[in-house]
């Protein structure tokens, strides 16, 4: 057997189901959508067996992109779990036949319930389809499957749909990367537009500072003490003076014989780069590639020194 050719084959059908699909979206397409955003609950999928895992995946990507959504397995449906649907909801159920025994068990109780019923079928002439309010069209000429019996093009046309629909949705709901951030919080994206300098700075005991005034030396301990490879320079008020980093303290000791003894006012950069606690990290990232340093200063509501953030706190977050 020629398996890439078989694999081929499978592609083949499976885009060619999808591209045919396409031409069938009308305006049942749109009903459903006004459906599902009309929803003052949860889009609730369901589906047994593949379809089911299908509906899974439908569910965690509406979700993740501003549709509330939970999976309800039919079978434990008519076991209790029927429990979790409340009026608001709307129904969305998946099935290539339309006749699965535990998903028709539980249409009853879907209409008792007076919830909307939007299906994803492979037969427009079913069970399902009686009950449903609105019905997508899914079917397919033929399973990738040599045997025509494995779910596979059916399958891969139901999440292609649930994709339409979910991206529909989205544009419907003008759902923007900081919405997609709020519900992927530990995801780089979520990262990158959330996570602010506030969140990884050093500040209190933890920052490094010494007066103006004070000898090199002292702020040679600070830095080492600390271990952020700088120190910031305070005037007697808490005024923020300058920066004092590893590299002033080599350039120093090729310049200055006497550098330990020096005043740290004499050898630190002065009027250095600063951020604010509410910039975002990427952004302080940012400015640290741009100006080839690994340290910057953060200033707090008083314009006075709040902390110091290290290019290491950021890159441990996962944020290139």
């Amino acid at each position: 057997m020629d398996l890439i050719q078989i694999a081929r084959r499978t592609l083949r059908l499976e885009a060619e189901a999808i591209l045919d699909m396409e031409k069938r979206l009308d305006e049942e397409f749109l009903n459903a959508i006004d459906i599902l955003y009309s929803c003052e609950g949860r889009v609730v999928i369901t589906g047994m067996g593949k379809s089911g895992i299908i509906g899974k995946k439908i569910s965690s990507t509406l979700a993740s992109t501003g549709t509330p959504s939970l999976f309800l397995h039919p079978a434990e449906g008519v076991h209790g779990d029927l429990g979790m649907l409340v009026k608001g909801d709307v129904v969305l159920a998946i099935s290539s036949s339309g006749e699965t025994e535990e998903l028709v068990s539980i249409l009853p109780v879907i209409k008792r319930l007076d919830i909307p019923l939007v299906s994803i079928i492979g037969r427009k002439k079913c069970t399902l389809s009686s009950y449903s309010d609105c019905i997508l069209d899914a079917s397919i000429t033929k399973e990738a499957c040599p045997l025509n019996l494995v779910p596979t093009t059916s399958t891969t046309t139901a999440l292609a749909l649930g994709d339409a629909l979910a991206i529909a949705l989205l544009e419907k709901r003008g759902f923007k990367e900081e919405d997609f951030a709020f519900v992927h919080p530990s995801g780089i994206l979520g990262k990158k537009l959330l996570l602010k300098v506030e969140d990884l700075y050093h500040t209190g005991k933890d920052m490094p500072v010494v007066n103006e005034n004070s000898f090199v030396s002292e702020a040679v301990l600070q830095m080492s003490g600390k271990g952020l490879g700088c120190t910031a320079i305070v005037t007697g008020n808490g005024v923020l003076k300058g920066i004092i980093t590893d590299g002033d303290i080599r350039r120093g000791i090729e310049k200055y014989k006497d550098i330990f003894t020096m005043r740290a006012k004499n050898i630190g950069t002065i009027n250095p780069i600063i951020v604010t606690k509410d910039t975002l990290a990427a952004r302080a990232l940012q400015i640290m590639e741009e100006k080839s340093i690994t340290v910057l200063l953060v200033m707090d509501e008083m314009n006075k020194l709040g902390g110091v953030i290290h290019l290491h706190d950021i890159l441990r977050t996962g944020i290139y």
